[in-house]
């Protein structure tokens, strides 16, 4: 459903490329975790698969259509997003903040049909904030409004979701129940596509990972193939162990310079 191939991309006066030579296919039913230290291009690469910037060689794809080849009304009722930041400048309630997911599907100046207020009330409920949709939004907390914006994305009718570090200061709490959300939303049949620097949560969630460093794909697979030990060092400069959960994912633990895990800690970092 999202598709980059060999995808650069550079910023005019930059010294290096913010994106070199990165691929990544996103399918249906499956949720993508994208993580790498800051500036490693992760927002690059989905700004990039959204056509909001022009690679400079490969080509980004949407439903196999090159994304440049797309009318942004339809590439909106394509692709949901949830932006790494928004500001919530105009008090609406919950219910009139998620119906703005559906004017892509309206007409200029149509005002909201049948179809358009199940839309709402469906994505309400998914996304567990139908009880909050006569509050206004600046009144709700950092969860409930994540939350909102997702279920704002879920009432376009989407195929893909795209999310750019939507956990970002959330409380562990809220943190697993937007993974718990967005897992089920992939398994419901829709591709997911997340950027996040939560590598545990990213691990016990997502199918595959991309890890990015300066720009440049260092691995591409299952959790368990990218979050090694000696990657994870050297990509983020930090010293860590690596853990099995129960579940067989990998747990990330950084370590103290010079901190050898503790007696009984059995590192599985190395494995692939």
């Amino acid at each position: 459903m999202l598709t980059a191939r060999n995808l650069s991309v550079r910023y005019a006066g930059a010294a290096r490329a913010a994106l070199d030579g990165v691929s990544l296919d996103v399918r249906p039913g499956e949720l993508v975790a994208v993580a790498g230290p800051n500036g490693s291009g992760k927002t690059t690469l989905l700004r990039a698969l959204l056509g909001l910037v022009s690679p400079a060689h490969g080509e980004a794809a949407v439903d196999g259509r090159p994304v440049g080849q797309w009318r942004r009304t339809e590439l909106a009722r394509a692709v949901g997003v949830v932006t790494q930041r928004e500001e919530t400048i105009f008090p609406l309630r919950v219910g009139e903040a998620v119906m703005l997911g559906r004017y892509a599907r309206l007409g200029p100046l149509a005002p909201p049909g049948r179809d358009d207020h199940a839309a709402v009330a469906d994505a309400l409920r998914r996304c567990n904030v139908a009880d909050l949709e006569a509050r206004r939004v600046d009144e709700l907390s950092g969860g409930e409004w994540q939350r909102v914006r997702v279920a704002r994305a879920l009432a376009q009718a989407p195929r893909a979701l795209v999310l750019d570090e939507p956990t970002a200061s959330l409380d562990i709490r809220h943190e697993m129940e937007l993974f718990e959300l967005i897992r089920g939303l992939a398994s419901s049949g829709l591709a997911a596509l997340i950027v996040t620097h939560q590598l545990n949560l990213a691990s016990r969630f997502a199918d595959r990972m991309l890890l990015l460093h300066e720009g440049r794909p260092v691995a591409l697979g299952r959790p368990a193939e990218v979050l090694t030990r000696d990657a994870l060092t050297r990509v983020f400069r930090w010293p860590v162990a690596i853990a099995a959960w129960s579940d067989g994912s990998p747990q990330v633990v950084p370590l103290r310079p010079g901190e050898a895990p503790a007696p009984g800690f059995t590192d599985t970092g190395a494995r692939p």
